[in-house]
């Protein structure tokens, strides 16, 4: 009895100090969170699932290959009424990506213009950043855009009257039309050309890094870019026999035919997204300037710097590694802030995907497959911006 009794303590004592043991306590947390998770995701697929099936609603993506019916009117890819919602919702993904990319790049540029504005020895040019920056950042986007689209509109003739703001280049109420080299094979192989140019500059770039910081002189690269850049595409063109025809717009009595077009909605959504993210960029660069010790600016004033110079090689380098993070988070909601545009008709991915949606009943799987994309082109925004703050980060000895 005694050896029953000992055996039956010892067992008591080894379920409680199990329990009691911090690791177990957190495993076994995790797997009861895990399972109520699962739980509830299947009791909220099964529940939608049968009352998709009572009010006898296909559920899939088959509707994918189905003729979509409706044109898109900007599209930088072949696209038409005849082709799959598939090949419309890829249109409205490039449409997001162009608007997207060309906003980031002129808001950035716009951005640190004004930042470095802010933080002026003149009065004026001071003062007018500052009224830019409270002005602007205080108004709603939607507001924004649908004013500028207004303006834009507004202002713009009728084709017949359009414009000639440049050489065969014209621009009336249906946007800007401008020439486009004439469909030739051998232009996506410059296109790639240029891709393998841009890749050779990344190297060229960090080669001359590793030679300044090992000799403390940077070699003269600028010659290696423009052969990287220029050079690349420029000799893809000329092997693959140098084609020159254009597609020039031609100006008719009631429209312009031909060449490559960019709607007023386009056009407003670019300036909208610009001029909005823009306040907030300079208002990092301005913060991002500031973080540096000012004393670095007198020690490059000490060594007969330029008060540019001093900017460009002292303050921004270090600068940046302030700026970079919340940069990433102002070019994450330029990409969300572009599903905008279907408040002005500017067909990107979700205003195609309400289109789809609205026509095949398809709505869960739409709004699923939106959401797909979104936190897709979200994440890899990041992973690059966080590879590009890696690399200009400040390395400890």
């Amino acid at each position: 009895m005694a050896g029953k009794t000992s055996q039956s303590e010892g067992a008591s004592r080894t379920v409680s100090d199990v329990l009691h043991n911090e690791t177990f306590r957190a495993i076994l947390a995790q797997v009861i969170l895990v399972g109520a998770v699962v739980l509830a995701a299947w009791y909220l697929v099964s529940n939608t699932l049968d009352n998709l099936a009572a009010r006898q609603i296909s559920t899939g993506f088959g509707y994918l290959t189905k003729n979509a019916g409706f044109e898109i009117s900007d599209k930088f890819i072949s696209v038409s009424a005849a082709n799959s919602y598939g090949r419309a919702l890829l249109a409205g993904l490039v449409n997001t990506l162009v608007v997207s990319l060309i906003s980031i790049v002129l808001a950035s540029l716009f951005g640190t213009i004004v930042g470095i504005s802010r933080l002026s020895k003149n009065w004026l040019v001071a003062k007018l950043a500052l009224t830019y920056v409270e002005g602007v950042r205080n108004i709603p986007l939607l507001l924004q855009l649908i004013f500028w689209w207004k303006v834009i509109t507004a202002i713009a003739p009728q084709p017949r009257d359009a414009l000639q703001i440049l050489p065969e280049v014209f621009f009336s109420n249906r946007g800007l039309n401008f020439p486009l080299m004439s469909p030739d094979p051998v232009w996506g192989w410059v296109w790639l050309g240029l891709l393998v140019g841009i890749i050779g500059a990344v190297f060229i770039w960090r080669w001359a890094n590793k030679v300044q910081a090992r000799t403390g002189k940077r070699p003269g690269s600028i010659p290696l870019y423009l052969a990287s850049i220029i050079g690349v595409p420029v000799l893809v063109w000329l092997v693959g026999g140098a084609p020159t025809g254009v597609d020039a717009p031609v100006l008719g009595r009631f429209s312009l035919t031909g060449g490559g077009s960019v709607s007023t909605a386009l056009l407003a959504m670019i300036v909208g997204l610009t001029f909005y993210t823009s306040t907030f960029i300079a208002e990092i660069v301005r913060s991002g300037i500031q973080a540096v010790s000012h004393g670095q600016t007198e020690a490059g004033d000490a060594l007969g710097l330029s008060r540019r110079q001093v900017l460009r090689l002292v303050v921004l380098p270090q600068a940046l590694r302030v700026i970079i993070p919340p940069m990433t988070s102002q070019y994450l909601n330029i990409t969300k802030n572009s599903s905008l545009g279907v408040a002005i008709g500017y067909q990107e991915i979700a205003s195609i995907t309400n289109t789809t949606l609205n026509q095949t009943g398809q709505a869960i799987e739409a709004i699923a497959l939106m959401m797909v994309v979104y936190l897709s082109v979200s994440l890899t925004l990041s992973l690059l911006m966080n590879w590009y703050n890696h690399q200009i980060k400040l390395v400890e000895r």
